[in-house]
């Protein structure tokens, strides 16, 4: 239950990160970034692995989209 439950965080950091990736909106990031650790602390505590390994993935691309653009843009 708790995988079904992270994967369901994952998809809505992923739909708002893609939100994010439109220019001029990057400080979304610092909003998107917590969602997923939260995704992935309730992925940890799951016996699955899948929904933990979706938000370390999407925490990961969006840290590098926050890093290209500065921290701001």
């Amino acid at each position: 239950m708790l995988n079904l439950v992270s994967i369901l965080i994952g998809f809505v950091t992923l739909a708002l990160g893609l939100v994010a990736f439109i220019p001029l909106l990057g400080w979304m990031n610092w909003l998107v970034i917590p969602i997923g650790i939260v995704g992935a602390a309730v992925g940890a505590l799951s016996s699955s692995n899948a929904g933990r390994n979706l938000n370390i993935v999407l925490i990961i691309i969006f840290a590098l989209r926050l890093m290209l653009g500065g921290g701001i843009i």
